[in-house]
């Protein structure tokens, strides 16, 4: 068509298929695929071909760069190995002898408390006995007992002495005069005395606190201790004085001088 006397310029045609027209036949799309299959396979055969065996030169370099890659030789290892090896049997040794040290003294701690245990309960039955009779001998009757604070551990259990005096309930030492505490005292020093007799016995001025009725008492346990036991008394009451068989006594004849003196009773 002409327009103001010129020609258009026809309409450039593109080469450029459709959609439609760009699908392939069954039969090319089957040759492709085995194209690029038999692509892989060369690539595989490629990397398989990479894996080739190693000269000897590249194995030889291949140890040395893992042999540097170790690190440096301790050439003293040995001799370490055996200064080590020593001192662990040393050691070894030296743990075996402390076990064995603890255990055979925890052997002898027990067996020490199983007698120990066996011998206090003995004695604190015996003495308690004899300290039930010595009491009732100096109090003219009356009760009275010692009494473990912890029975289930009697090596480290305190002892109560409960003690009645005639006329009067039981009750703890610390509730008595001072006369009857002083007779409980000597209540329970004869009554361990009983159980082990001491070859000598010093008492100074024990009798102090005690009355004419209590001295006659005190006096008649002596007599009655006097076969096993040497008492020496330091007194100024007759009456204790009477059943001694030597005394000692300080004099002063004349001022300022002192004489010992010695009267044999008996």
């Amino acid at each position: 068509m002409e327009r103001e006397g010129l020609l258009a310029s026809p309409k450039a045609v593109e080469d450029t298929p459709e959609p439609a027209e760009t699908e392939l036949e069954p039969g090319a799309e089957a040759a492709l695929d085995r194209t690029e299959s038999g692509e892989r396979v060369a690539d595989a055969a490629l990397a398989s071909g990479s894996a080739r065996t190693l000269t000897p030169d590249e194995m030889v370099t291949d140890l040395r760069a893992k042999i540097e890659r170790m690190g440096a030789v301790n050439m003293m290892a040995i001799d370490q190995f055996d200064d080590l090896e020593s001192r662990h049997t040393f050691l070894t040794a030296q743990r075996k002898d402390l076990v064995d040290s603890i255990a055979a003294t925890n052997d002898a701690i027990r067996k020490i408390d199983k007698t120990t245990r066996e011998r206090f309960q003995e004695a604190f039955t015996v003495i308690n006995k004899n300290f039930e009779g010595t009491f009732q001998t100096l109090f003219g009757g009356g009760k009275a007992g010692l009494v473990l604070l912890d029975e289930s551990d009697a090596l480290e259990s305190g002892i109560d002495i409960h003690a009645s005096p005639p006329g009067k309930r039981l009750q703890s030492i610390q509730l008595l005069s001072g006369g009857e505490k002083a007779l409980t005292a000597m209540a329970l020093m004869f009554a361990i005395f009983k159980y082990r007799p001491s070859p000598f016995c010093l008492l100074d001025e024990i009798d102090a606190p005690l009355d004419d009725a209590n001295i006659g008492r005190f006096v008649e346990m002596l007599h009655g201790m006097g076969e096993q036991t040497q008492f020496i008394l330091i007194t100024h009451n007759r009456k204790t004085m009477e059943i001694a068989d030597r005394l000692y006594g300080v004099t002063m004849e004349e001022p300022g001088v002192s004489k010992l003196i010695s009267v044999q009773l008996n």
